[in-house]
C-alpha cells in the first residue's frame, strides 16, 4: 500500500489491508445503480467506508471512524441473536413494488416516496400494492426523505395512510424538527426523525421539542455502534436502525447495533443486501423469515477481487478516505 492509502492507514492505526469495491443494485436507489467504498482489516474484522458521493469530508469522516472501529474494537455485547428487519422498496412501479415485498419473506415494508419525477398519485399506487403484498397484518411505513414542506407532509400522510390501510410510521417528512413538530401535531400517524438525527445536540432537540415518535439510527453516518447507542440513550426514545445501502459487511456493523439495543420495539432497515445484485461475501445478511442472525461478515478474496472498481475509481474513494482521515486527526 502506498500513498493516499498510507495517509488513510496511518490515521487508522492498526489496518492490515484495505479494499475498494463497487457494487450493482438490482433497483436505482436515491438516484444511484451502485454502491462504492473500501473495507478496512484491522484486528477485530472488517469495517466499511462507504459513503454517498456527495458526502463532504466532514461528515464523511464520521463514516471512517465507524470504519475504524468495527475493523479495531470488537461490537459492544449482543442482548439478543436475531434482528426483525423491514423490507426496503424503491420508489419503483406497483407491480415491482409488490414483487418485491411477495419475495422478501418480511412482514414490515419500508416504502420509499417523495420521488423527484413522480407525483403523489405515484406513491399512492405503489403503497396500496405493498399493502395488497403484505396482507391486512402487515406494517407499513414510508421514507419521504425530507422532501416535503409541512402542508404538502399533511396531505401526503392523510392519503399515503388511507392507502396503506394505517401507516405504522413516516420517515422524515420534512427537512427541520420545528416542520416535523408542525406536522406531528396535526396528522394521528407517528412520526419517526432520520436526517435529522446527525449531531450530538440533535437527539436532545428531538426530546425537547416533541418533534417524533421514534429515530432513525445509522452506523456510519453516526460514527460508530457506541456513538449511536448514545445518541439512542440521549434521545431516549424508540429506536429504528437502518442501513446506508451498505454491503454485508457495513450491514454487520448495523446489526450489531441493533443486537446490542436494550429496547427495540420496531422491525429494522438492515435488509437491503436484497437491494444488491452482488456482494462481497457468499454469505451476505440476507433476511429469513423477516429476521436477520446477529453475526459478523468477513469478505472473500475471491469476490473482492471481482467487485474492485477500475483505477480511476480506486483512486477517487482513497482520496476521499484520505481527506477524511485528515479531518479525523484535526479534530
Amino acid at each position: 500500500m502506498g500513498g493516499r492509502t498510507d495517509r488513510v492507514v496511518d490515521v487508522v492505526t492498526g489496518i492490515s489491508d484495505l479494499r475498494a469495491f463497487v457494487l450493482p443494485m438490482r433497483q436505482r436507489f436515491r438516484g444511484t445503480t451502485r454502491r462504492a467504498g473500501l473495507l478496512l482489516r484491522g484486528a477485530a474484522g472488517w469495517g466499511e467506508f462507504s459513503p454517498f458521493p456527495e458526502y463532504g469530508p466532514e461528515y464523511a469522516a464520521r463514516w471512517l471512524a465507524a470504519a475504524r472501529e468495527a475493523a479495531l474494537e470488537p461490537f459492544p455485547t449482543a442482548v439478543r441473536d436475531r434482528v426483525p428487519v423491514n423490507t426496503t422498496v424503491p420508489a419503483t412501479d406497483p407491480a415491482t413494488a409488490h414483487r418485491l415485498v411477495v419475495t422478501s419473506g418480511c412482514t414490515t415494508a419500508k416504502v420509499k416516496v417523495a420521488e423527484t419525477g413522480q407525483d403523489l398519485a405515484d406513491d399512492v399506487e405503489r403503497v396500496a400494492a405493498v399493502r395488497d403484498a403484505l396482507g391486512p397484518a402487515g406494517r407499513i411505513r414510508v421514507d419521504a426523505n425530507a422532501a416535503w414542506d409541512v402542508e404538502t407532509a399533511v396531505l401526503a400522510v392523510a392519503r399515503l395512510d388511507r392507502a396503506a390501510g394505517g401507516l405504522e410510521y413516516v420517515e422524515q417528512p420534512c427537512p427541520t424538527l420545528e416542520e416535523l413538530r408542525e406536522v406531528r401535531g396535526r396528522v394521528g400517524v407517528p412520526l419517526a426523525a432520520d436526517e435529522s438525527v446527525r449531531t450530538a445536540e440533535d437527539p436532545l432537540r428531538i426530546a425537547d421539542l416533541d418533534a417524533a415518535d421514534a429515530i432513525v439510527v445509522k452506523v456510519q453516518p453516526l460514527g460508530g455502534v457506541r456513538r449511536a447507542l448514545e445518541v439512542v440513550d440521549a434521545a431516549g426514545l424508540p429506536a429504528v436502525v437502518s442501513s446506508a445501502v451498505e454491503s454485508s459487511v457495513g450491514l454487520g456493523a448495523g446489526l450489531a447495533l441493533a443486537a446490542a439495543l436494550p429496547d427495540l420495539p420496531f422491525a429494522c432497515g438492515l435488509g437491503t443486501a436484497t437491494l444488491l445484485a452482488a456482494d462481497v461475501t457468499a454469505e451476505p445478511l440476507l433476511p429469513h423469515e423477516g429476521h436477520l442472525e446477529v453475526r459478523r461478515v468477513t469478505p472473500d478474496a475471491a469476490l473482492l477481487d471481482q467487485c474492485a472498481p477500475d483505477p480511476d475509481v480506486t483512486a477517487e474513494l482513497l482520496e476521499r478516505a484520505s481527506l477524511a482521515a485528515a479531518h479525523l486527526e484535526g479534530s
